[in-house]
C-alpha cells in the first residue's frame, strides 16, 4: 500500500516537474530570441519560417551601436545613477528602518504609517511637481537629477524595518552596557544581521532605477545625459528599422541586470523568503 503510493507521488512529482521546465523554457523563450537575433541581419529577424539560430553570425550590430551611437555614454550615466541611487538609498533606509524599529520617539507609529502610505501614491502622479522642484535646483539635464529622487522612497524602509523587528532588543541592550554607542550597535550588529535585506533591497531598486524611464526621459534631455534605456529607445524610432540593432541595444540594456540577479540571487532568495516568514 505504502509502495503503491510512494510510486503515485513520484509520477505526480515527474509531471509537476515536466510542467515546471516547461513554463521555465517558455519564460526564459524572449530572452534567448533576443539575443540570437541581435546576431542576426536585420532581414533574418522578421522573415517566415524564423530562423530559431542565427543562420549568418554576425557582431556588426553590436559594432555599430558603440560606433554610431554614445552607448558608452549612456551605459555609463545608467550604471552610475543605478548604482549610486541605490547605495544612497540603502543607507538611508537602513537608518531611518532601524530608527523606527528600535528607538523611541514622540509619534513613531503615526509618522511611520504616514511614511509608508506615500507607496500608494504612484510615480506618475508626482512627475510634474516633482519635475519643477529639479527645475529650481537646476538639476535638469545631470545625473544627480535622476539619482535624488529615487532615494526618498519608502519602500526600502518598509523592507528593511521587518528584519530590524525580528532582532532581539536584548543584542542592543548587551552593547549598550558594553559602552557601543548607538551608531555602532547599527553598524556593528544590526546590518549584518540584516545582509538579506539588503541584498534584496539592492537588486529590487537597482532593476527599478535602471528601467526607469519616464523620469529619465524628463529630466535627461540632452544627448549626454541620455541613459542607456532612453538612447535605446531613441533606435527604436526610426522609420526604417534594423531590427536586429534595435535587438542588440536592447541586449546591451539588459546585461546588467542579469549580472545583479547571478550575482545577489542568494541574497535575492533569502530576503524574500525571510521577509515572508517576518
Amino acid at each position: 500500500m505504502f509502495k503503491n503510493r510512494g510510486k503515485k507521488k513520484e509520477k505526480i512529482d515527474i509531471i509537476a516537474n515536466c510542467i515546471v521546465l516547461f513554463f521555465a523554457v517558455l519564460s526564459l523563450f524572449p530572452l534567448y530570441w533576443l539575443v540570437t537575433s541581435s546576431f542576426k541581419n536585420s532581414s533574418d529577424v522578421v522573415k517566415m519560417p524564423p530562423d530559431w539560430f542565427p543562420a549568418t553570425f554576425t557582431l556588426s550590430n553590436y559594432v555599430d551601436v558603440f560606433n554610431n551611437q554614445p552607448a558608452f555614454t549612456w551605459a555609463y550615466n545608467s550604471l552610475f545613477v543605478a548604482i549610486v541611487s541605490t547605495f544612497l538609498l540603502i543607507i538611508v533606509s537602513s537608518l531611518a528602518a532601524y530608527a523606527f524599529s528600535k528607538l523611541q520617539f514622540k509619534g513613531k507609529n503615526i509618522i511611520f504609517v504616514i511614511f509608508i502610505s506615500s507607496l500608494m501614491i504612484p510615480k506618475e502622479v508626482m512627475i510634474v511637481p516633482l519635475f519643477r522642484i529639479i527645475q529650481d535646483f537646476g538639476m535638469v539635464n545631470t545625473l544627480s537629477g535622476m539619482i535624488f529622487p529615487n532615494v526618498a522612497t519608502a519602500f526600502g524602509v518598509f523592507l528593511l524595518k521587518g528584519f530590524f523587528d525580528t532582532v532581539p532588543d536584548s543584542l542592543r541592550e548587551a552593547a549598550k552596557i558594553d559602552g557601543a554607542s548607538e551608531f555602532k550597535i547599527f553598524y556593528k550588529i544590526m546590518l549584518p544581521l540584516a545582509k538579506p535585506g539588503i541584498g534584496a533591497l539592492f537588486i529590487l531598486n537597482f532593476v527599478q532605477v535602471w528601467n526607469d524611464y519616464l523620469w529619465q526621459l524628463v529630466v535627461g534631455q540632452s544627448e549626454n545625459s541620455k541613459t542607456l534605456m532612453v538612447g535605446i529607445a531613441t533606435l527604436m524610432q526610426d522609420l526604417n528599422p534594423n531590427f536586429a540593432y534595435k535587438m542588440a541595444g536592447a541586449t546591451v540594456a539588459a546585461i546588467p541586470m542579469l549580472l545583479i540577479f547571478i550575482f545577489f540571487q542568494k541574497y535575492f532568495t533569502k530576503g524574500i523568503t525571510l521577509g515572508a516568514d517576518k
